[in-house]
């Protein structure tokens, strides 16, 4: 992703599975596969993301599997994981979907005056890739600039680390006051809460709307089907304002 000459003041960090795509089926068969090749034991149970990131995912799922986590299990893991799904990646668009609305609401929020848009994921980076590759997603995101799965952070912090890497690379301090996540998860809305972002939750995941504005969603949406509400969002979440924006309001 090439970035404009205009000066980039806006940070927005996508939360990618459940918000902009659902590949589940693909990532179980990546993840029975990778497990397979480091125990050498075929995967019984993957415990559910619930917005975690991949290292915490796969901790869980060796030892719901009886499998005791050594110092090498998470480096051998993720090579594993990402190899096993970089050859899955014909079947992406076919057997998984780009949840509703956000092609449009990616282009729409690239418009916006100095945004520069990346993701805030519990993915390993290059299956972060693949997956918004697969839908023609990927042309909307500089992903120099996220916070992804192996980094072994909380969401929360993660977000900071985003943060920083865009302050490196772009000279503009990102704090709340320009920051916005946007996720499906209780998950990310309490990252956001936490790390110094504001929060647009969309109830099209597992976490219901009440539960997004309970975790400390500022604005919630039911999708992202309405592109010109997504840049309403942002824009006044990354845009000084006088009193408390009112989710009910947006």
């Amino acid at each position: 992703m090439i970035l404009q000459e205009a000066a980039i003041n806006r940070l927005v960090l996508w939360n990618v599975d459940l918000t902009l795509v659902d590949v589940s089926i693909v990532t179980r068969d990546a993840y029975a596969e990778a497990f397979r090749a480091v125990t050498g034991r075929p995967l019984v149970k993957l415990v559910p993301p619930l917005g975690r990131p991949d290292s915490e995912i796969i901790f869980e799922t060796l030892a719901v599997n009886g499998i005791v986590a050594e110092d090498d299990h998470l480096p051998a893991f993720l090579k594993e994981l990402a190899a096993a799904f970089a050859d899955r990646r014909g079947r992406l668009s076919k057997e998984g979907r780009m949840m509703a609305g956000a092609k449009d609401a990616l282009k729409a929020v690239s418009r916006v005056d100095g945004v520069v848009q990346t993701v805030l994921t519990g993915t390993i980076k290059s299956n972060a890739v693949l997956k918004l590759k697969a839908f023609g997603l990927d042309k909307y995101i500089d992903f120099e600039l996220g916070g992804y799965g192996e980094e072994v952070y909380p969401k929360a912090t993660l977000l900071q680390v985003a943060q920083s890497r865009a302050r490196q690379r772009l000279g503009t301090p990102f704090t709340k006051a320009n920051t916005v996540v946007i996720g499906d998860s209780t998950r990310d809305a309490q990252a956001a809460k936490i790390g110094g972002a504001g929060m647009i939750g969309v109830a099209s995941g597992r976490s219901m709307a009440s539960e997004l504005r309970e975790a400390g969603a500022d604005i919630v949406l039911p999708d992202l089907s309405d592109a010109a509400e997504v840049v309403k969002a942002v824009v006044a979440l990354t845009s000084p304002v006088d009193s408390p924006v009112d989710s009910r309001g947006i």
